[in-house]
């Protein structure tokens, strides 16, 4: 098995219905695509109810898998797209891969 190295995993988590534009930015700024996760938010802004019922929010997480040189390019173009600076729109961060198998565009 050949590993390839030298990848960053972006994670990217926004309301539901948020995905796709996010998913546009990181292939504008050089990502070639990602992977979509449904969950639910339980961070102190997700605390919400309605008539005393409890609202749990539905998130969509967005894992990227890019080259290391080109992270922080994409993760600046996933902030703006998202708007990631204002409060409650989401957060995304950067996580270092050790190795990537199953990419087969660029290995096979």
């Amino acid at each position: 098995m050949k590993l390839l190295e030298n990848f960053d995993c972006i994670v990217t988590i926004v309301d539901t219905g948020r995905s796709d534009v996010i998913v546009k930015a990181s292939k504008k700024a050089g990502a070639h695509g990602g992977t979509v996760v449904f969950g639910r938010g339980t961070g102190v802004r997700e605390l919400k109810s309605i008539l005393g019922i409890s609202i749990e929010p539905e998130k969509e997480l967005i894992i990227t898998l890019v080259p290391e040189d080109i992270s922080r390019t994409v993760l600046q173009a996933i902030v703006d797209a998202g708007n990631l600076e204002k409060p409650g729109a989401g957060i995304a961060f950067i996580l270092p891969v050790k190795g990537v198998a199953g990419i087969c565009h660029l290995n096979c």
